[in-house]
């Protein structure tokens, strides 16, 4: 488990800083040689790239047995799932987050327990709110116990802008709720598997809040 960047104090995630750092740089020596025309638009972009990387202090939401969104983003789809052809490996309830790039890309564990399982899979870099990227593009499955003795799944996938999936925690860790667990660079979404007879709390198109938003309760 990486501490330094599951308690971040900075503004930015750490992953940010190197961005940050080589944009400030040539933006200052840009500056240094009056070539303003150059300056600007390489200074609005170190400023997105600081905006993007943000990494907020929440107020964690810590209620019993409910499940919290790992992502800041838009609920795209919700799908019951009868057999277990899917990341649970038994009936769930599958709910799937868009990350547009204007969101916070820091990810949350949605609920506290144990990792019992990782599995990264290299793939291919489809639009994310697309059905098919959950299957073809790179992605990284992590499977919680939780202390209420029920299974989740929730899968961090690259996007079309998406280059590298981040994950700062190990199998065997035992992770609190809220707590950050990694990120996606440059626009992403977040599947996660839920037990069937889960009592959902969130709609296609709402928007969720990682650490924050219910997306459901455990049984």
């Amino acid at each position: 488990m990486d501490q330094k960047r599951i308690n971040n104090r900075l503004p930015v995630a750490w992953e940010g800083i190197p961005f940050i750092i080589i944009g400030t740089g040539l933006t200052s020596i840009l500056l240094i040689l009056d070539w303003k025309f150059l300056a600007t638009p390489l200074a609005v972009l170190t400023l997105f790239i600081i905006y993007f990387f943000r990494d907020p202090d929440r107020t964690l939401l810590n209620e019993e047995r409910a499940v919290l969104t790992p992502a800041d983003g838009k609920v795209i789809s919700i799908e019951k799932l009868d057999n277990g052809d899917n990341r649970l490996k038994a009936p769930a309830i599958k709910i799937s987050i868009f990350m547009s790039i204007f969101n916070a890309h820091i990810n949350r564990i949605p609920i506290e327990g144990k990792i019992a399982q990782l599995s990264y899979h290299p793939g291919k870099f489809f639009s994310a709110n697309r059905d098919k990227a959950s299957v073809h593009n790179e992605h990284n499955i992590v499977a919680l116990e939780t202390d209420y003795r029920k299974r989740i799944v929730f899968v961090q996938i690259a996007g079309l802008i998406a280059r590298r999936i981040v994950c700062w925690v190990k199998r065997g860790d035992y992770v609190k709720t809220g707590q950050r667990f990694g990120l996606i660079r440059f626009g992403s979404r977040l599947d996660v598997y839920l037990p069937p007879d889960s009592t959902l709390m969130v709609k296609k198109g709402g928007k969720v809040k990682a650490g924050q938003t219910v997306i459901g309760y455990l049984r």
